[in-house]
């Protein structure tokens, strides 16, 4: 899933990304990583609950779960009056997005996993 979360407070984006977690670890899904991308400009401005957007944090958040509970897990989060937008994404061979050949600037996830910042090796520990 990528997910776009106004910008300006890591709290609001740290609380988004724990809420799909937790549903999706609730009904059975598996989480596979989460990466930070930051702030970036949108491509456009985006008018969401009522706001005019031109930028917005960005998170990836792999996972494995059934249709039933992607859907869930969009419509949970979508609903917050903090997201800007959100997508699933199918994954190809689990490793690269549909249509990624080569593409520069993708965020690569190796056999070992995602690398957290503080050196640390537990998820969720020193990720934003």
């Amino acid at each position: 899933m990528i997910a776009v979360v106004r910008p300006g407070n890591i709290a609001e984006v740290k609380d988004i990304a724990l809420k799909a977690g937790t549903v999706l670890l609730q009904n059975g899904g598996v989480i596979r990583s989460l990466t930070n991308w930051g702030p970036f400009l949108l491509t456009k401005p985006i008018k969401k609950h009522q706001r005019k957007h031109d930028s917005g944090h960005h998170f990836i958040l792999r996972f494995d779960a059934s249709p039933q509970v992607q859907e869930k897990v969009r419509k949970t989060i979508a609903i917050d009056p903090r997201m800007i937008r959100c997508g699933v994404v199918r994954m190809v061979g689990g490793d690269k997005l549909v249509g990624e050949h080569g593409i520069k600037g993708m965020s690569e996830i190796g056999a070992g996993g995602p690398v957290w910042r503080k050196g640390t090796s537990t998820p969720g520990a020193g990720i934003f």
